[in-house]
């Protein structure tokens, strides 16, 4: 029997790739598509809504009324607070791929981890979980040596920065060599900043055009330099990645435990 799966978000580019990957996929389907209440997408065909034809599931804007097993959201992070919480009171997994959280709403969202199976990440791109795992190598062997910079561009939309992506690989860098990122960031650059700290871990951000996502991080010795690149081509990465999370939290063969789960648990890469 196919695992349901709602989507919330699903007015968004996002939600249209979510659709797509749910239709691929041969052990789940898009039994939920939810928009924002208000949105002028209430009531329309999400097959149409996401350009796969008519599929006869009307747009929804609560999940009071919806059917499903496991949510996927990809909203905003007020939305993400309501909708954590509406599933760990109806005992419903969750995949969440919004980011852009204060301290507090993210402490709100993952409180949810102690009723049910939670997988929260800032990517879910099976190559860019890859990235994470190389990271860690390359900071083991190169961390001490090297100044070490992120660099990442996104297209003209997105409202956070840095991205989500390139916060994290910056935790896993930080975490690796034993640093705090909070207080090692440096967030761009500007007049007389004195030479550059070595255990700072520098972020320069691009936004424009239609880039889905690129990230390099770079290990920056004295007479060689480590690039760890990665260049998402199409949004179906990521929401291809979401689907196998959502499948993964709601596998009758393996219940995963009330808990805070991220995508290398899901890759197997933790």
């Amino acid at each position: 029997m196919a695992v349901k799966v709602a989507v919330s978000g699903f007015g968004g580019r996002m939600g249209r790739a979510l659709a797509e990957a749910l239709e691929l996929a041969e052990n789940a389907e898009l039994s939920a598509a939810l928009v924002r209440p208000g949105s002028s997408l209430v009531g329309a065909d999400a097959g149409e809504v996401a350009g796969l034809g008519r599929n006869g599931l009307a747009i929804l804007d609560s999940l009071e009324h919806a059917d499903f097993d496991v949510l996927i959201d990809f909203t905003a992070p007020q939305a993400t607070v309501d909708n954590a919480a509406y599933c760990a009171a109806h005992g419903r997994p969750i995949v969440i791929g919004t980011t852009g959280f204060d301290t507090e709403q993210k402490d709100r969202v993952l409180a949810n981890a102690e009723k049910v199976p939670l997988c929260l990440a800032s990517n879910f791109s099976t190559g860019v979980n890859l990235c994470f795992k190389l990271l860690e190598t390359a900071a083991r062997v190169m961390g001490e040596d090297a100044d070490i910079e992120i660099v990442e561009a996104h297209h003209r939309h997105k409202v956070d920065a840095p991205s989500g992506t390139a916060l994290s690989m910056g935790e896993v860098v930080a975490e690796t060599l034993g640093r705090d990122l909070d207080k090692v960031a440096i967030y761009g650059r500007e007049g007389q900043t004195g030479a550059r700290e070595r255990d700072t871990i520098g972020f320069a951000t691009v936004r424009g055009g239609d880039v889905v996502g690129e990230h390099s991080v770079m290990f920056l010795a004295d007479g060689e330099r480590v690039e760890i690149n990665h260049r998402a081509s199409s949004r179906l990465s990521f929401a291809r990645g979401a689907v196998r999370a959502a499948l993964w939290l709601a596998d009758d063969n393996a219940v995963r435990a009330p808990g805070h789960y991220d995508m290398r648990d899901v890759l197997g890469l933790n």
